[in-house]
């Protein structure tokens, strides 16, 4: 109930955690990068892959859906994510998930299919930097090198025992986006900046910032 009226004022799940993140990005000279990526659409897309609603799709986002298992395509504004077989999440801008449900159900039409905007069912949260996934490491069992869990790649997974969605950046900017449900946001939010905390202003010498945690 408090998230579904938090977004009925226009707030995101983790908006009050914004200064919070920011004076931990601070803190740590740059090994991390801690932000909510707010509000991105979100569309949870079945069908058949070998059906005509996949082309239909493709042609409507301008990337083919994905077929191999957890891995994502991307094309202009677009990703798409592969949950299973017959599943894939759709990523797009902020505040376009009406609109993204709309297009792609127009695209499938008649055809047996199912379009569903979850936007509201997470939020998406940034961890960047040298040290991300050591980070992540604190709390979650996949191997995160780059060259077992790199750019292209995504995974449903637990991370501090809440179920996530992991998916690597670019590979030239290190980092994840960790798609948590709205619920479990803060709870995360929180063991984030615990676990953030060895890796913020380590020398004697050093004060940290208002706000940063201890």
């Amino acid at each position: 109930m408090a998230d579904t009226a938090a977004r009925r004022a226009g707030l995101s799940p983790l908006a009050p955690y914004a200064e919070r993140f920011a004076a931990a990005t601070r803190a740590s000279g740059g090994a991390l990068r801690l932000a909510e990526l707010p509000f991105l659409a979100q569309v949870d897309v079945r069908l058949d892959p070998k059906g005509p609603a996949a082309d239909a799709v493709g042609l409507a986002l301008g990337l083919p859906l994905p077929l191999e298992p957890n891995t994502v395509a991307h094309g202009g504004e677009f990703a798409a994510l592969w949950l299973g077989p017959d599943e894939w999440l759709v990523i797009g801008p902020a505040g376009t998930g009406t609109h993204l449900e709309a297009r792609l159900r127009e695209a499938v039409g008649d055809r047996h299919a199912a379009v569903v905007d979850v936007s509201a069912q997470r939020t998406t949260l940034l961890v960047g930097g040298a040290r991300a996934a050591e980070l992540l490491a604190h709390g979650c069992s996949l191997d995160l090198h780059p060259r077992a869990f790199g750019a292209g790649r995504c995974a449903q997974t637990t991370l501090a025992r809440a179920q996530v969605v992991l998916v690597p950046r670019e590979e030239h900017r290190p980092g994840f986006r960790v798609l948590v449900r709205s619920s479990f946001a803060r709870y995360l939010a929180e063991w984030l900046l615990d676990a953030a905390s060895e890796y913020l202003w380590n020398s004697p010498d050093s004060t940290r910032p208002e706000g940063c945690p201890r």
